[in-house]
């Protein structure tokens, strides 16, 4: 029943009720006698109407555009809340080995890049079994087998699901290892990345201000006055030596570190040529050359030993944040550098970055002109094209050191480095 029809009932019967009026005015008509009970029946009608009318308006009263809009907020609210994670992207080479036997050399990094796009993800595809309880040991000889759990790529190693994977691949000459003869000791586990490309870097680069280096002892003269000196060299120094110290490491001033934005000096680099022993403290003192990196220099400075814990595994990985850097220093080089060659970075623990760190860097694309428009020759901008992958390994609190972890081309001095983004 619509809102309008109960009002024109109202309507036709007051006027219905005037001419009933009008007949009750004459008492001797037949209808005298129905006309009480008909009005009592009328309001009777009247109450009936009045409640049916009540509720078909507070029937339709809630539904409108309003009370639409407040809800449809909350749902989408909790739809958010309660959305599932985004899942890794894990990205395996179209040429990936089926099957893998570990040799003595190699690193978890190498490994990892023959099945992955993205080796940092390794851990990623690993599945532990009996023999191997951590992703990150795996020795010489060991068989890795690639394999597909629920759509998953999963790495497995000298288990039995290897026979089922070989039986549906072609016949590979594989080594077998039985879990009862697997006896290589844990410090013969293949390393993460190449430790000999770093080892050196792990105590002995120093980041130091310029009132350390003018304050640090030095070398003033040699025995017999020799200017280039090495192992077993008798050296006098001058300067103030801690007394409670007998082993001293040698460095040379290096260049300063300035950020390359804002031209603020972050340091100097101090590069690390040898370690001295310090015979007595006399004025000069007089030390051994017990080794040299490189040729010790007369004015080379003398800093304590580094005996901070060293890290002997390292798990690269990527960045949770976006990390926008730039490389200050080339160690050792001066033109480029490649794979496994040392950089340093305009960014430290301060900025928030963690030892294991991978950052992509980009050379700076070049400026040219558009020699085809008509009008001005108009300079373009060239895009920055990605030049390699490095690893931070040493961390200072303005500054660290990385490691090329891959170079497709010359990585530069002012190249760009960033999160990876795949």
């Amino acid at each position: 029943m619509s809102q309008t029809e109960p009002r024109d009932s109202i309507r036709i019967t007051r006027e219905k009720a005037q001419e009933l009026k009008i007949t009750m005015n004459n008492p001797n008509t037949s209808q005298f006698s129905i006309i009480v009970p008909f009005f009592l029946l009328l309001g009777l009608l009247a109450l009936l109407t009045s409640s049916i009318t009540g509720c078909s308006s507070s029937e339709t009263r809630p539904v409108t555009e309003d009370a639409v809009m407040v809800t449809e907020p909350e749902t989408i609210t909790i739809t958010e809340e309660v959305a599932p994670p985004v899942e890794k992207e894990i990205r395996v080479k179209v040429s990936h080995p089926v099957q893998y036997t570990v040799k003595k050399g190699d690193t978890l990094w190498d490994i990892a890049s023959l099945y992955l796009q993205d080796p940092w993800y390794w851990p990623e595809i690993w599945q532990q079994n009996a023999q191997v309880q951590n992703p990150h040991l795996i020795f010489p000889g060991d068989v890795l087998t690639l394999v597909y759990v629920n759509g998953q790529p999963q790495i497995l190693v000298n288990d039995a699901q290897h026979k089922a994977v070989q039986q549906g691949t072609r016949d590979l000459p594989v080594k077998k290892l039985s879990p009862s003869i697997h006896t290589t000791p844990l410090q013969a586990s293949i390393p993460s990345i190449p430790g000999d490309a770093i080892r050196q870097f792990l105590s002995k680069p120093r980041v130091v201000t310029k009132e350390q280096l003018e304050d640090a002892p030095r070398i003033v003269a040699s025995q017999n006055n020799h200017l280039i000196l090495g192992t077993g060299s008798r050296v006098y120094i001058r300067g103030e030596l801690d007394k409670e110290r007998v082993r001293f490491s040698v460095f040379r001033p290096g260049d300063e570190l300035r950020d390359p934005q804002s031209g603020d000096l972050l340091g100097y680099e101090a590069k690390y040529t040898g370690d001295v022993r310090i015979v007595n403290y006399d004025d000069p003192a007089s030390g051994d050359l017990t080794f040299t990196e490189r040729e010790v220099l007369i004015g080379d400075r003398l800093l304590p030993e580094d005996k901070s814990k060293q890290i002997n595994m390292f798990f690269p990985h990527v960045p949770d944040m976006d990390i926008s850097a730039q490389i200050i220093s080339l160690y050792d080089a001066i033109f480029g550098v490649a794979q496994y060659q040392i950089v340093v970075i305009n960014k430290g623990e301060l900025d928030g970055v963690e030892v294991g760190h991978l950052l992509a860097a980009y050379t700076k694309g070049d400026t040219v002109r558009d020699r085809f428009d008509k009008h001005s020759g108009e300079l373009v901008k060239l895009p920055n094209e990605r030049s390699g992958l490095v690893m931070v390994f040493k961390t200072f609190d303005r500054v660290s050191y990385a490691l090329t972890m891959e170079s497709t081309q010359v990585i530069h001095k002012n190249d760009y480095l960033h999160k990876p983004n795949y």
